[in-house]
């Protein structure tokens, strides 16, 4: 079970009225239920997703909580061309942005086998961790001038060191390793972006929320559920809602309590040079 820490109160939910948050995975699991209990407080939701069915499934569950519709952008994340777009139509469609949640993800295919992107990534690490990268890289400045705004990255207790020299390889293949990898890449994004945005007032944290949450993929992996996923959306809003955060910046929590990632996230060598191997895997994908 994840550790106790501060609960959220229903005035600290209460805040989010009106303001615009983004969850990226919004169609099935964490996503979906911070979807719903975010829009009963009133918020904005703009939601991402895969499936369009499941969207509508997802708006319309939302639409009845709250008597609002949020809006649904689908794409697929494994594309860093489709990252791009999702980009470019939140901020074609809003002219503000308080809260990102970076929670999509994917735990690999089902018989453990090494998967490509589109791109050529390995998959996990493409959506795992480019995927969020480069989505924050690029509503930066919408965040910015919505602050105080915050960033929120759904990672993982489940981190191994990476080889920078090789970070997603071929040989020897596990895809556990692949996603321990891929969430420490994540929490390490989230520390370099907490220092690039200090004193903007926009805060960058990042989360395991809950262990083995009843989730889509947990169930489908065959593994027997430790967590519910209400107990990580609960971990997750606080990091969305909780005040006493509000200057809270370039964290790792687990559930609701401020922990230590994998020690090579404290390396700033070790975060740059993964910043450049990330920067240079965008570029050759989009050009950019």
């Amino acid at each position: 079970m994840r550790p106790q820490g501060k609960t959220l109160s229903d005035n600290d939910i209460d805040r989010m009225v009106d303001r615009t948050v983004l969850i990226t995975g919004a169609t099935d699991g964490l996503g979906r239920d911070l979807a719903v209990r975010l829009g009963a407080a009133g918020a904005r939701l703009i939601l991402h997703g895969r499936n369009p069915d499941r969207a509508a499934a997802v708006a319309a569950e939302v639409s009845a909580a709250s008597g609002h519709v949020p809006l649904i952008i689908l794409a697929d994340l494994s594309r860093l061309a489709e990252v791009d777009r999702l980009a470019d139509e939140i901020i074609a469609r809003t002219s503000r942005l308080d809260v990102l949640v970076n929670n999509a993800g994917t735990g690999g295919r089902p018989d453990g086998r090494r998967e490509l992107s589109a791109d050529g990534n390995e998959l996990l690490w493409a959506v795992n961790h480019l995927a969020p990268y480069r989505l924050t890289r690029r509503l930066l400045p919408l965040l910015r001038t919505s602050a105080p705004a915050r960033v929120v990255n759904v990672a993982s207790a489940g981190q191994q060191e990476i080889d920078l020299d090789d970070p997603t390889p071929e040989h020897d293949y596990d895809v556990y390793t692949a996603y321990c990898r891929a969430k420490l890449a994540m929490i390490m994004a989230t520390i370099e972006y907490a220092e690039e945005l200090d004193g903007t007032g926009v805060t960058v944290n990042a989360l395991h929320p809950a262990t083995l949450m009843a989730t889509t993929m947990v169930l489908e992996s065959g593994v027997t559920p430790i967590s519910t996923v209400a107990e990580g959306t609960d971990a997750t809003l606080r990091l969305i809602c909780d005040p006493g955060l509000s200057r809270m910046t370039g964290r790792y929590f687990n559930g609701t309590r401020q922990s230590r990632p994998h020690a090579q996230a404290d390396d700033p060598k070790a975060r740059r040079r993964l910043l450049e191997i990330s920067d240079t895997a965008v570029i050759s994908a989009v050009g950019r």
